[in-house]
């Protein structure tokens, strides 16, 4: 099975949970998830009208922009994933079978963060916020489910002074559960190095300068076959090593990579534009 095929199986699976937890957890509660899925749920709810289409209607002009910063294959999945989330809510009925509203959202953040978490570690993302996040990350040094968590609270407070503050802070809950699973297993906001051995510098580079990071050649020679070649070396975030680690397989199959987690970064750690 290619890695393609499994990146998809793995982006239906975070959508089914997302799904699940909206439907099964939050939703029942009147609860929200925060971004533009909370804002769908928000209009939903006192709109009457379809939840599921309106958390696509509403993530529609933000991949149009993702497309734009960010790249293809990264909007594709999130197209893919916003998609089967949209089917599976409605096909998942709303059912309160739990009670209390606080166990509500804390399985409902669970599943929501495990959900975002596996899908942003394939290399796609659940939409709405999380593309706003992902652009904020990529500019600028910040733990992407703190951002997701910041952008957020400004939909609760909006819950707060419509509805009640009772729900608001259930909703945080779920956020705040869904933004800690999301940085568990996405990147804890961990750096990488990696160094990249390869017999087609030019091509690589060409691609590896596409990314918002720096590139350092280094010249090298093998200590069996005496034989140079270059190594290529960039540091990156952890959310961004999936799009690193395709492009290299794209380009050169045969290449050596070494990847080593980095304990800090000091100067300039994202490219400036020319």
């Amino acid at each position: 099975m290619s890695r393609n095929i499994i990146g998809y199986v793995v982006i239906v699976i975070g959508a089914a949970l997302v799904a699940a937890g909206f439907n099964l957890f939050l939703i029942p509660h009147q609860l929200l998830s925060g971004g533009v899925s909370g804002i769908s749920m928000l209009v939903g709810y006192y709109s009457d009208w379809n939840i599921g289409i309106l958390y696509f209607l509403f993530n529609f002009p933000i991949m149009l922009w993702g497309w734009l910063i960010i790249g293809r294959r990264f909007i594709i999945l999130s197209i893919l994933s916003v998609t089967v989330t949209s089917w599976f809510m409605q096909i998942i009925s709303v059912e309160q079978f739990i009670q209390d509203p606080v166990l509500g959202s804390v399985f409902g953040g669970v599943l929501v963060g495990i959900g975002t978490g596996i899908t942003l570690r394939v290399g796609g993302s659940t939409g709405g916020f999380d593309i706003i996040g992902s652009i904020v990350t990529r500019r600028r040094d910040f733990p992407l489910g703190t951002v997701i968590f910041i952008l957020n609270g400004f939909v609760i407070i909006i819950l707060g002074f419509l509805d009640n503050w009772d729900s608001a802070l259930y909703s945080m809950l779920a956020i705040y559960i869904a933004g800690k699973i999301v940085d568990n297993i996405h990147i804890r906001h961990v750096k990488v190095t990696a160094f990249i051995v390869t017999n087609e510098t030019q091509k690589l580079l060409e691609q590896l300068l596409l990314l918002p990071r720096g590139v350092t050649i280094i010249k090298t020679q093998g200590a069996y076959s005496h034989t140079e070649k270059d190594m290529l070396m960039t540091v990156t975030t952890r959310y961004e090593l999936a799009e690193l680690r395709k492009i290299i397989r794209d380009v050169d199959q045969k290449a050596f990579v070494n990847i080593v987690e980095t304990v800090g970064v000091f100067g300039e750690f994202t490219r400036k534009s020319e």
